[in-house]
């Protein structure tokens, strides 16, 4: 009787069944900080922290989506790919609007909870990230999800940066600069994420 290790669909499953193990947790701890960062941004009136608070939820549908199409073949996991796409595209989008209504109607943020909240979500990111980074060549459904683990950790640098620039010049304007700099990170994402997405359809059979 042939080995198992040596034969491709055993291995195929084997990874299939790792994929699935980290997403679930990734998608336990994004879920998780999505309610901590969502319930203190608004407390502390702070854009950025709502920012990643909606990338964390964001975040968690696309963990939901990979899950969906773990066992399915290349054109689902495209369409997944697509679908993350334009949650980030949204994203991206809404955290410009919120920086822009921050501008004209000006708030100025709790830097104090901005850090503390910040310091947890790199933690938990950071954990993610380094949970998904071994698998981020394996195929396209893996490789958009580790992208959007790497661009938290720089959103969440921007948060404690934000923090510590409102703390010492007690200014709105680092806090909106860092929401709108994630709102460009998510956008130039999203185009990647879908140019990547549209090109897998193409190629893929039908």
């Amino acid at each position: 009787m042939a080995n198992c290790c040596e034969d491709k669909g055993c291995e195929l499953n084997a990874m299939r069944a790792r994929h699935g193990r980290v997403l679930w947790i990734v998608l336990a701890v994004n879920a998780a900080m999505f309610v901590v960062e969502g319930a203190a941004g608004l407390l502390a009136q702070s854009t950025s922290l709502l920012a990643d608070a909606l990338d964390m939820l964001g975040d968690a549908l696309v963990y939901g989506f990979s899950l969906f199409v773990l066992a399915r073949p290349v054109r689902w996991q495209a369409r997944a790919a697509f679908i993350k796409g334009t949650f980030m595209l949204a994203f991206g989008l809404g955290v410009l609007g919120e920086a822009g209504y921050k501008i004209v109607h000006p708030v100025l943020p709790e830097s104090v909870t901005m850090g503390l909240v910040g310091a947890l979500a790199l933690a938990a990111n950071l954990v993610c990230f380094f949970l998904l980074y071994r698998h981020r060549s394996d195929n396209l459904n893996m490789s958009s999800t580790w992208l959007c683990s790497r661009n938290d950790l720089i959103a969440n640098a921007g948060v404690l940066l934000a923090a510590a620039a409102s703390y010492a010049f007690a200014s709105r304007w680092p806090d909106i600069i860092v929401g709108g700099t994630i709102a460009v990170l998510f956008l130039h994402s999203a185009y990647d994420v879908l140019r990547g997405a549209l090109h897998a359809l193409r190629l893929a059979p039908t």
